[in-house]
């Protein structure tokens, strides 16, 4: 009786193996579904959209995607960490749910480190400090002088709690103390559009969600919070060329691709492969640039040392700023 069951054992691992295998060998042999924790036209959105279609041309699979605004970004990324790890549903997401979330909020439905597995980052970008086209300011001396004669009647805005844009927004509040109002959104395009409509009279953001307000003047661009100019902006100086010399004001924000925990290893591996030579290729680097946004390494080995730098960084500016939340 024990050979039997021995050898029946055997029998069922040998096929749990030999349909792991097929399952990887063919894949991919259905679409796969990019979910952005973020509504359509922010900065994720444009990052996934434009990786989807140039995935979809290397795997000879359709690959969609699916926008899951809601809790700053962790109710798209809290699905995908509960999604079946096959390797059909991934995570396109900008920092805050990644990188952010687990230093903000007391309650994160999944752990980043042990839900998921990190495939490679994406891009990078400073975010763009703006103005409404009514603010009468031009650059962060005006800025400083405006904010100093209306302490308590500004409001900004973020694209989120917690969110990159909100927390060194209220570093550079709190640190100034300049009293301000904090006006959180769920994603980037309806921050966008309510400070181009003078709801909020400024924010931090990405080119790729503000290129039309940009270009249509209503909303200013006066400083970016990086470490250089962009090329879209090459008039428009940092933080530090405008004597905010602060590191925080260096943090860039980060797009990255990730699977759920468990995904087979090839799988993980085939996808890391295809996303780094789509972000190093020529045509991928010049469409980011026209987003603002920089190329990256990439790869699954950089992601995490990255990760692991970073992290104490944003906890000190999450401490700093009190951008603590529920």
């Amino acid at each position: 009786m024990r050979i039997k069951t021995v050898l029946a054992t055997v029998a069922l691992a040998l096929g749990f193996t030999g349909a792991a295998q097929a399952q990887t060998s063919n894949y991919p042999n259905r679409p796969i579904t990019l979910v952005v924790p973020a509504g359509a036209g922010g900065g994720t959105d444009v990052v996934a959209r434009v990786l989807a279609d140039q995935l979809g041309k290397r795997l000879g699979q359709a690959v969609v995607v699916d926008n899951k605004t809601g809790a700053s970004g962790m109710l798209g990324t809290q699905a995908v960490a509960r999604a079946a790890p096959d390797g059909y549903t991934l995570l396109v997401a900008y920092s805050t749910p990644v990188f952010y979330a687990h230093h903000i909020f007391a309650k994160v439905p999944y752990d980043i480190r042990k839900d998921f597995e990190f495939i490679t980052q994406l891009a990078s970008t400073s975010l763009v400090m703006m103005v409404n086209a009514n603010v009468p300011v031009k650059n962060m001396k005006d800025f400083m002088a405006w904010a100093q004669a209306n302490k308590g009647k500004i409001n900004y805005g973020s694209y989120g709690q917690g969110s990159a844009g909100h927390l060194m927004s209220a570093y550079l509040s709190d640190s100034r103390k300049l009293d301000m109002t904090h006006v959180a959104y769920k994603s980037e395009a309806p921050h966008i559009q309510d400070l181009a409509g003078g709801v909020v009279s400024w924010g931090l953001g990405t080119i790729a969600a503000a290129q039309g307000v940009l270009k249509d003047n209503r909303v200013r661009p006066i400083a970016i919070f990086g470490p250089k100019r962009l090329a879209e902006l090459p008039d428009v100086a940092t933080m530090a060329e405008q004597g905010f010399a602060d590191p925080e004001f260096n943090t860039v924000a980060w797009f990255t691709l990730l699977a759920p925990a468990g995904t087979p290893k090839p799988i993980v591996q085939r996808l890391e492969k295809e996303a780094v030579e789509i972000i190093h290729s020529t045509a991928m680097k010049a469409r980011f640039q026209v987003f603002g946004l920089e190329s990256v390494p990439g790869g699954a080995a950089q992601f995490h040392k990255d990760f692991d730098a970073v992290d104490p960084v944003i906890q000190k500016l999450v401490k700093i700023s009190g951008a603590k939340a529920d």
